[in-house]
């Protein structure tokens, strides 16, 4: 099933390319917003999966493309972000240690909305295009033999990153957890939906250029390492978001008035604008060009711009 939040936060589900508003199914659900209602949805999700399949099939659908989609998952309670997660194609000779990094729920934008690019001098600004796992109950110290079972989902993420602040080695809270850096959706894929959650295809463009096109099957820590490993350190609740990590080869530049797409297998495309009042600019290589081209530094140089290298 695929759950979508739209319009002003009415609860549906996709039919193809429409939506069945069943959000009178949910209503006895406690909740003082949209962020409650998901993650109560989530932890009853038994309970209310066969009224919500009656009405997905008896509802009034509506072109999603008249609707404006929301963030499945408005506010989670907790998002952690696996750091460093991905072999890169077989160029590291070992997985890294495994890490992780915590985002704000205040990060949090949906399909349609805008990544906003802070007065702060980063050397560049990018996005990772990630698959996050959505937690479907509590989870506490749990074995990694069974920790699929704590999966409610999957959807697209994408971690905004402002790379090179300073001082240097004390930059992942003001690099990842700021307003906007955490793009998700367009909607909330439950897991029966997606028969191996590591052997998807990932792939984000900007402008209508293709530039991360990553397997999950390259990831370092596999997803049931990475919950059972996040859950040793803190319990994870129903509707808390962990992103699985990225293949930072295809990374590059986002600038003022990019359109940046990402679609994962199964998940939907998921869309955004990149605005900047700054207009700084940076050359559009990703990293691998960056290397190819055996130019200075990992990212490409800011062009033009505030902060830029005089």
């Amino acid at each position: 099933m695929k759950l979508v939040l739209f319009d002003d936060y009415k609860l549906g589900v996709m039919q193809g390319a429409l939506i069945v508003d069943v959000s009178s199914v949910v209503r006895d659900i406690p909740h003082t917003g949209p962020h409650d209602l998901m993650s109560g949805l989530i932890a009853r999700f038994d309970e209310y999966r066969p009224r919500l399949e009656e009405a997905s099939m008896t509802g009034t659908a509506m072109p999603s493309n008249r609707m404006r989609l929301r963030a499945p998952l408005p506010k989670p309670f907790n998002i952690d972000c696996m750091a460093v997660n991905y072999m890169e194609d077989g160029t590291r000779t070992e997985a890294a240690p495994i890490n992780a990094f915590f985002k704000s729920p205040n990060a949090i934008i949906g399909d349609g909305d805008t990544m906003v690019l802070p007065n702060v001098p980063a050397t560049i600004f990018e996005g990772e295009a990630e698959v996050a796992i959505v937690i479907g109950k509590r989870a506490s110290n749990v074995p990694e033999a069974d920790a699929m079972k704590h999966v409610f989902g999957y959807m697209n993420f994408i971690d905004g990153s402002a790379r090179g602040l300073l001082p240097p080695g004390n930059t992942f809270y003001q690099m990842k957890a700021r307003e906007t850096f955490a793009p998700i959706g367009p909607w909330l894929v439950t897991a029966d939906e997606i028969a191996d959650p590591q052997k998807l295809q990932v792939k984000l463009w900007v402008n209508g250029v293709l530039k991360q096109n990553f397997n999950t099957s390259d990831m370092a820590h596999k997803m049931a390492r990475c919950i059972s490993w996040v859950s040793s350190i803190h319990t994870l609740e129903p509707g808390d978001v962990l992103a699985t990590g990225t293949n930072h080869r295809g990374l590059s530049a986002f600038q003022d008035g990019d359109t940046v797409e990402l679609e994962t297998e199964g998940l939907g495309r998921l869309h955004i604008k990149i605005a900047d009042d700054l207009k700084r600019t940076w050359g559009r290589d990703t990293r691998l060009e960056h290397a190819d081209k055996k130019l200075a530094g990992v990212t490409t140089p800011q062009l033009s711009g505030k902060y830029a290298a005089a």
